[in-house]
């Protein structure tokens, strides 16, 4: 498939987002065959390059969009990429736990437990990578 104007935008925004030594790790673990590397240009192009930077929110409020989103449809392995993302775009620790927490109400205790795994874990990831 030929890579559009959508696609250099999208490569720009995934970095952006995920950081360079993820976007790699990322390219030698998951989309290092053709299948997942199809997937992989598809997102890159159809997601972030059109979806994410479509106006009327910032970068920082749609990845707690994703982080909202992955936590109610216990979308685990993606929490983990879109806790990164918010990190590398302003949110703390303690504002990512807050309202993960406030979600208790909401999707139930049991996946907000389950996403407050997945956030400690990654929240130790990069501390040790800092």
């Amino acid at each position: 498939m030929d890579k559009g104007p959508n696609y250099a935008k999208g490569r720009a925004v995934r970095q952006k987002l995920i950081g360079d030594r993820a976007v790699e790790q990322m390219a030698k673990t998951v989309y290092d065959d053709p299948m997942m590397e199809k997937f992989g240009d598809y997102a890159t192009e159809a997601v972030f390059g059109m979806l994410w930077t479509r106006p009327g929110l910032d970068l920082k409020t749609r990845a707690l969009i994703c982080v909202v989103s992955d936590t109610a449809t216990h979308a685990w392995p993606e929490l983990k990429i879109h806790l990164r993302m918010a990190r590398n775009m302003g949110w703390t620790e303690d504002e990512l736990s807050e309202a993960l927490l406030h979600m208790g109400g909401y999707v139930g205790l049991p996946s907000v437990r389950e996403a407050l795994l997945v956030a400690k874990e990654l929240f130790r990831e990069i501390r040790e990578e800092a």
